[in-house]
């Protein structure tokens, strides 16, 4: 079996590490760098550059270089290089397999297995996008660690006899989390997370940049926004800056020629004081407090009862993240762990106990929790788009949780489960991971049949939903891998020429009674058993399409189940 190494995947910067005789050692790049800017970009010949050459590149030529695409990750928003528009998900690969290619030659064979960290408050979209950009890379996920938890982890190997409750704070160049664990007798245990998706290093950069433009337009009144040139040497300048202010009370903020005036150069210059530094961020760390206390409230552990503050995140240096934690929590924060590359090495050792290169008597034992509450959409007096919660957030998994629920509507047959994950109480507005219908339900009042819907959840990312009726025992379920990418209307195949299919003749009277039916006017008033309706056909059609005659005669019989309701 090849080698598995450990992968921190950073706004701002990205880290490898490997298993070496039971411990974590750092993979350095073609630079003899560990630390890897996490850029990517095309240069003047259309070939990809990654990491110090796309970071270099992206000074001269910004609109051929993208910069903090993890930012990005999990959406839809493409980003441009030039006149070509990419998918995070395609320049997250191209820095993966940048990684994947000098941890090859460090380690002296093909790596094609990775650990892989994300923020603890990552949404499974988002974590799904991250095992995409891996296999675009060439690597088998392994594992999705949660960046938080992989720091712990560095921490842990080197203190197995502890006894403690620890807060690992982290603050990265996007990102932020907060988790606490729980360290007894070689047990990790997580009690709960939370975070910030939103909130890193280069928002503090840009309060910086806010800052120094505000100045510079009242002495010149040129705004720098205008000009994306200025703009990328002023975001150059805040972070140099910003780096000083850690170590030194002022930092001097000089470009001489940022941009022109009538034809006349203009210089920025500054003196920035680590005092005005923190009075324009302060709206920046007390947006960290509400995530500590949920994760304090979530775990039912006091202020007082956390024996260890962890920083990990490169941001963390900033002496006022040290500053507040004290003043909050009335703790002083450990410098226990490298901010650096303490994730990248929590990651290769959780690739280590995956692997068997480090065994579990050496090892460490770990649970962690979702960190997103998961549901199904239901029907109550006042809507049909109420979330009811079958695990909650902060649950440790792997766990197993059910629920009853009742037929909403007179002789309703079918039972259409819609899975989804997030806390708002509409449903909608959470994040949907599938559906699936369980049909048979006997004729009867509202509320007379009982249907029990079963969450199970791993460590391996599967949750798998099943419902039974509970009268009869006929169920369905639907396993749900939240680490590959669910199936979307985006994904589906074109099913337009299902009437060529060899097969298609003896299901044209199911397909046209389906079409008919959503045409019926009754059909407003049922929007379950519209969608219901279009999903029966799709996959009726599809099967067709692909000849696969036991698919079609499933999806015939889940459509005249459904079409039965609305007659």
């Amino acid at each position: 079996m090849s080698t598995i190494i450990g992968i921190d995947l950073g706004t701002s910067t990205t880290e490898a590490a490997v298993i070496r005789d039971g411990k974590p050692v750092m993979i350095v790049n073609p630079e003899k760098e560990i630390i890897t800017p996490s850029a990517v970009g095309l240069d003047t010949s259309g070939n990809w550059v990654v990491g110090e050459r796309a970071r270099a590149q992206y000074l001269l030529s910004p609109e051929n270089t993208a910069i903090e695409v993890k930012r990005k990750i999990g959406t839809d928003e493409e980003i441009k290089l030039g006149r070509q528009a990419y998918t995070p998900v395609k320049l997250s690969a191209k820095l993966l397999e940048y990684v994947r290619n000098y941890a090859s030659e460090f380690l002296g064979e093909e790596v094609t297995r990775a650990v892989i960290s994300v923020p603890a408050y990552f949404d499974e979209i988002q974590r799904q996008a991250t095992v995409r950009a891996g296999m675009e890379a060439g690597l088998q996920v392994e594992r999705i660690i949660n960046e938080p938890t992989a720091a712990a982890l560095s921490y842990g190997l080197e203190h197995m006899e502890e006894e403690s409750h620890v807060l690992v704070y982290d603050l990265g160049g996007g990102t932020f989390d907060v988790t606490l664990l729980e360290m007894f007798d070689g047990v990790l245990e997580v009690k709960a997370s939370n975070g910030d998706n939103k909130l890193g290093g280069k928002d503090f950069d840009e309060k910086l940049m806010l800052w120094l433009n505000e100045q510079f337009m009242n002495k010149h009144n040129v705004d720098l926004r205008k000009d994306t040139y200025a703009m990328v040497k002023l975001k150059e300048e805040a972070e140099r800056c910003k780096k000083v202010l850690s170590t030194q009370p002022s930092c001097h903020v000089s470009v001489p020629m940022i941009i022109e005036k009538n034809g006349a150069p203009l210089a920025l210059d500054e003196e920035v004081t680590a005092e005005r530094f923190e009075e324009i961020t302060r709206e920046l760390i007390e947006r960290t407090h509400q995530p500590i206390d949920v994760v304090l409230a979530d775990s039912g552990v006091l202020p007082s009862e956390i024996d260890r503050v962890i920083l990990v995140g490169g941001s963390t240096r900033m002496p006022i993240v040290a500053k507040d934690i004290q003043e909050y929590l009335n703790i002083l924060p450990s410098q226990a762990v490298n901010p650096d590359y303490a994730v990248a090495e929590g990651a290769a050792i959780q690739a280590g106990m995956i692997q068997g290169s480090i065994r579990p008597e050496e090892g460490i034992v770990m649970t962690d929790v979702n960190p997103y509450t998961l549901g199904i959409r239901v029907m109550d007096e006042m809507t049909d788009d109420r979330m009811s919660v079958v695990i909650p957030r902060n649950v440790t998994i792997p766990t197993t949780r059910s629920q009853i629920y009742y037929t909403s509507w007179d002789d309703q047959t079918v039972a259409h489960i819609e899975v989804y994950q997030g806390e708002s109480s509409i449903a909608s507005s959470n994040h949907f991971l599938g559906d699936f219908a369980v049909g048979g339900i006997p004729f009867g009042k509202a509320g007379k049949e009982k249907i029990g819907v079963q969450f199970s959840y791993d460590l391996n990312g599967m949750l798998d939903v099943k419902a039974s009726i509970l009268s009869t025992g006929k169920e369905a379920s639907i396993e749900i891998n939240m680490l590959e990418n669910k199936t979307s209307q985006n994904n589906r195949i074109d099913v337009s020429n299902w009437k060529e299919s060899p097969i298609a003749r003896q299901f044209r009277t199911a397909v046209r009674r389906g079409e008919k039916a959503l045409k019926d006017p009754k059909i407003q008033y049922e929007p379950f058993l519209e969608e219901e309706i279009e999903e029966c056909l799709y996959y009726l059609k599809e099967a067709l399409v692909e000849e696969n005659l036991e698919a079609a005669l499933e999806a015939e019989e889940d459509l005249m189940e459904v079409l039965s309701d609305l007659e």
